[in-house]
């Protein structure tokens, strides 16, 4: 199959499953793009999640985007964009043309509520996959939970706590957390060859 469209269509069958944003995306990105594939490695994708978490946009759409363009360059960061999105935009466009009220109809919340559980799921197979592969050592646990506190610390207190909703900013967290990391293994790595 001509690499291009393996490309669109990896990603769109990754599109597909679009229920619960982005993080429901991605283990099926994990499966895909790093078992079947072997277009990135499991560092490598954590990586890309990390950038794009902090990047505007879907993080799935970010990673998708990451992913082509490393495996073939521009063109296949934009196919691989345009295959994750793709059905999306299918089936958005056909619930807006034939469906009013789609998200009243019983059935469908029922359906929906089904969805959402499959999501957790997912996602926390996704967090345990990717913990084995990064969390090799003390270092890397204490990094991992010190941002799991500060992402969660202003949910414990209540009323005017500015300082703890601008830590758990997602991108500043990933920010300290690489400082941190450069500062515990690069600067340690530095230290070493001067010995």
């Amino acid at each position: 199959m001509n690499i291009y469209a393996d490309l669109f269509l990896t990603f769109a069958k990754v599109g597909v499953c679009t229920f619960g944003g982005g993080y429901a995306m991605l283990p099926i990105l994990q499966r895909e793009v790093v078992e079947k594939k072997g277009w990135a490695t499991d560092e490598e994708l954590t990586d890309y999640f990390a950038v794009g978490q902090c990047t505007p946009g879907i993080i799935a759409v970010n990673t998708a985007t990451f992913i082509g363009y490393k495996y073939r360059g521009i063109p296949g960061g934009v196919l691989a964009t345009l295959g994750v999105v793709f059905p999306s935009l299918i089936i958005i466009t056909v619930i807006a043309a034939f469906l009013s009220n789609f998200a009243g109809i019983p059935v469908v919340q029922h359906a929906l509520a089904g969805i959402n559980a499959a999501v957790v799921a997912l996602i926390a197979s996704s967090v345990l996959k990717l913990g084995k592969s990064t969390l090799k050592s003390g270092a890397a646990i204490a990094i991992f939970l010190c941002v799991l506190v500060l992402a969660n610390a202003s949910r414990f207190f209540y009323g005017g706590v500015s300082v703890l909703e601008a830590l758990s900013s997602p991108a500043l967290l990933i920010v300290l957390a690489g400082v941190a990391g450069y500062a515990i293994w690069g600067l340690g790595k530095k230290g070493g060859e001067g010995k």
